[in-house]
């Protein structure tokens, strides 16, 4: 046996292998697993060159992978103002008094809708804060955002418009844009105006948000678009210049409207690559989000909204996902509503089983009972963010919940009977929406909150799995990743507890020892 680059010993190693679930020390060369044993076996793997790290007792783990990330296209969306703990009008105004300005511009993220106490998102809440600044300020859930009077005329927006996907501005009684923009063509009249930081300091910020989530554990990230036709370049010059502190997987978007030569651009994206980063899948949408009134849901929700797809025609985005199947191309698929959840299973049912799979949805907020055995039944992939839970209320006086009403709100984020159903289950953050801290994604899923809190909770192991083997089966890689075995991936965490028997608040906080990602160390506690 050739000698390793590094050996992990002094730890408790959870495999998540079948053939050997647990062990002593694992031994890395070249960016794979060389070798699984127990604390005798170190000194067979060792030479003169290997660096031998004894992680003091440490529970060592497959490597975390947030299953849901925005990362890159997140360095912008997360600009200016950090809105994420404001709760009231009182507390948003005041930020906005204090926001820098940024070419002139007043910009906020991660805006909770609670904070408006119920009224209407409306830019005269906060134009006397503004001081005449134009302003761009996203809701959390990154399907809305406001603008200010000034952004609204820098946009030339001055009443409704008809888009080729389900998106609005919205208007008062007599057509006068009231700032709320819904859904990402509505956004992107104003958004498109706001100052892009230069390509250096982007670069900058990404590494530095990458080594941030190496830091609570992470080694990958599946994303969830491709942030702008210039990313695959500059993931290569981040390569040139150095190192991703994460593997990234991307899936580029397609939106309604997309035509053969759409599809077939996508297609060819398939399996462009970097050392640490690759395209691999598509991004779909099937609908928006709850509070912004885009969710598609069986029956209206208490504003009588929620009744429409994202796709204006339902049967193209079908049509979409068979030309993709057909290519080999993975899918992963927006669906918050339980209308939404059902169109998605039901083209996945007619691509027949070779679909098994190979489709994902992301986020399925509600679902009924006759929906969650069709995931298991149809090979169709599970993939949730449990922190969302905290943005609701358990006595159900959130927004979510107010607009979904009782019946619905009690299906609140179903990880565990999902899991109970057979399904497949990958977790993720989806930051910026929520904090990408990856103990908090795996302390969350064990002790759901808000509307979530009632249901019953993913057990420490249903967790782990979750970001790791799950995670690994959700991007068809289950052969190289998800867990600690000869020949796969050296992607590995090791937490100073162990991610199965601690409590939920314990792991929320626990010491990150060690992340390894591609057999490289990006974190060391």
């Amino acid at each position: 046996m050739p000698a390793a680059d590094t050996v992990l010993t002094g730890a408790r190693v959870r495999t998540l292998d079948p053939g050997r679930p647990e062990a002593g020390a694992v031994a890395v060369r070249d960016g794979e697993i060389l070798a699984v044993g127990d604390e005798h076996d170190v000194r067979d793997w060792r030479g003169p060159g290997t660096e031998v790290i004894d992680l003091g007792g440490a529970t060592l783990t497959p490597g975390l992978t947030d299953a849901h990330s925005h990362p890159v296209w997140g360095v912008e969306m997360a600009a200016g103002t950090d809105l994420t703990a404001v709760q009231d009008l009182d507390q948003l105004r005041a930020a906005l008094r204090t926001a820098p300005r940024t070419g002139g511009w007043v910009l906020g993220w991660g805006l909770d809708h609670n904070a408006f106490g119920g009224r209407p998102v409306h830019r005269d809440l906060i134009e006397d804060a503004l001081g005449g600044a134009p302003a761009f300020l996203r809701l959390y859930d990154g399907h809305s955002a406001l603008a200010s009077g000034p952004a609204l005329a820098a946009a030339g927006i001055t009443g409704p418009r008809t888009f080729a996907q389900r998106s609005e501005i919205v208007c008062d009684a007599d057509g006068r844009p009231t700032g709320h923009l819904v859904e990402h063509a509505a956004m992107e009249l104003a958004g498109s105006l706001t100052p892009r930081p230069p390509a250096a300091e982007r670069r900058a910020r990404l590494v530095e948000l990458l080594s941030a989530m190496a830091a609570t554990g992470l080694t990958g990230a599946h994303v969830m678009d491709l942030g702008g036709g210039d990313v695959p370049a500059l993931l290569a010059t981040v390569e040139y210049e150095g190192h991703l502190p994460l593997r990234l997987r991307l899936a580029p978007w397609c939106m309604p409207g997309a035509d053969e030569d759409t599809l077939a651009e996508l297609i060819e994206l398939q399996g462009r690559a970097g050392r640490h980063w690759q395209v691999g899948g598509v991004k779909l949408f099937m609908d928006g989000s709850v509070e912004g009134g885009t969710a598609w849901l069986e029956h209206a929700d208490c504003h009588g909204q929620g009744t429409d797809a994202f796709w204006p025609d339902p049967r193209a985005y079908a049509r979409a996902v068979r030309v993709l199947d057909a290519a080999g191309v993975r899918t992963v698929t927006h669906a918050i509503g339980d209308a939404a959840v059902r169109h998605v299973l039901d083209t996945v049912a007619g691509l027949g089983e070779r679909a098994r799979m190979r489709h994902r949805i992301e986020h399925i907020e509600t679902v009924p009972d006759d929906q969650l055995k069709r995931f298991a039944e149809l090979g169709v992939i599970a993939s949730m963010q449990p922190p969302h839970t905290a943005y609701t209320r358990a006595d159900h006086t959130d927004e979510w919940s107010k607009r979904l009403g009782d019946e619905r709100a009690g299906r609140a984020w179903r990880c565990r009977d999902l899991r109970d159903a057979g399904a497949v289950l990958a977790l993720g953050s989806d930051w910026p929406i929520a904090h990408h801290d990856a103990r908090q994604v795996l302390a969350t899923a064990r002790s759901p909150r808000g509307a979530a809190a009632a249901g019953r909770a993913l057990t420490g192991l249903m967790a782990l799995e979750g970001m790791t083997s799950h995670a690994a089966l959700a991007a068809g890689e289950e052969a190289v990743a998800g867990r600690i075995a000869p020949g796969f991936r050296a992607d590995l965490t090791a937490l100073t507890l162990d991610p199965v028997t601690a409590t939920p608040d314990e792991l929320a906080e626990a010491p990150v020892r060690l992340t390894m990602s591609g057999g490289r160390i990006t974190h060391r506690g």
